[in-house]
């Protein structure tokens, strides 16, 4: 892991199939945030349950083909389960976690406070005592959530400005033990010096959860900074489904790497329509004040054609 001391960017993938141009667009953005503000960047792949063996190696391959450098080595989350074992335990000791038993249906069912969310966590198991807890133990294996003592939290987002959001007893650790994403995130990022955070706005809502378990275990919350994310033609997530989205299959129909570069940059506002360009070339155009707040609306040929 990098130094705490240093100050880094940093993309975070999941190997669970090849990188498609949405994926690769915010690569690109997260490694032009870090560079222009002389930060370095870390490249982490999130592999704790959806990895596909080579995927990974695929991914690397493609960024590096696109011009995106990193700090070695790549981090595995995989690799750091003691870790966060070793934070959750940290946690339960000091009394800021609890055993949850709920199923998700239950939850849905369960009746919730007023001007809660749909499907927020209720609180039923928050408060069990220890023989109602022994008697949950003996008919499902538990979930470790958060005893949150707020409830709300703002975060600062260079793109969207001050977003507050929802802080509720959110799950640190699933019931087969598989460490959460709202956890496991906030441990690595403190851990590698990650003080900058770009990331699709898909998941701004959960800036303010993150933000809020990193000031309770002691660590300064990132810059966040929400991307636009890309859509296909029916206004949905793009996705591999899609048709020809990853670089390989643009391969196949004739767009090489420095041909998806320039899509994703004239998609930015940073290039003409088939201007070539590189990653020097975009970071010397790259002003976060003029990206495009909207989402880019990829409409690419199929697969085979």
């Amino acid at each position: 892991m990098s130094s705490p001391n240093a100050v880094s960017g940093r993309f975070a993938p999941s190997p669970s199939g090849d990188l498609h141009i949405g994926n690769l667009r915010t690569a690109v953005l997260a490694w032009l945030f870090a560079r222009s503000t002389g930060r370095g960047f870390a490249m982490r792949m999130e592999d704790l349950d959806r990895a596909k063996p080579g995927a990974d190696l695929r991914q690397l391959d493609d960024l590096r083909a696109l011009g995106l450098s990193w700090d070695e080595p790549v981090i595995y989350q995989s690799d750091r389960r003691d870790v966060y074992r070793a934070v959750i335990d940290e946690m339960v000791d000091a009394g800021t976690t609890f055993e949850c038993f709920c199923t998700r249906r239950e939850i849905l069912e369960a009746p919730s406070a007023p001007h809660a969310p749909q499907g927020a966590y209720p609180g039923t198991c928050r408060d069990l005592t220890e023989a109602q807890r022994a008697e949950r133990r003996a008919e499902r294996p538990a979930a470790i959530r958060l005893r949150a003592r707020a409830s709300s939290f703002t975060v600062h987002d260079v793109l969207h400005g001050d977003v507050s959001g929802d802080v509720d007893d959110f799950v640190l650790v699933r019931n087969d033990g598989t460490p959460a994403y709202n956890l496991v995130v906030v441990v690595d990022d403190a851990a590698s010096g990650i003080d900058q955070v770009v990331r699709g706005d898909d998941l701004l809502t959960s800036a303010p959860r993150q933000a809020y378990l990193a000031t309770l275990l002691g660590h300064r919350p990132p810059e966040y900074a929400h991307v636009p994310m890309v859509l296909n033609r029916d206004g949905a997530r793009l996705a591999k489904r899609d048709g020809a989205v990853t670089m390989a299959d643009l391969a196949g129909q004739g767009v090489d790497a420095g041909g998806v570069l320039s899509m994703i940059a004239t998609s930015l506002g940073m290039a003409d329509a088939g201007e070539p360009v590189t990653m020097t070339d975009l970071l010397e155009r790259f002003d976060p004040a003029r990206l495009p707040t909207k989402p880019w609306v990829f409409e690419p040929r199929p697969a085979d054609g």
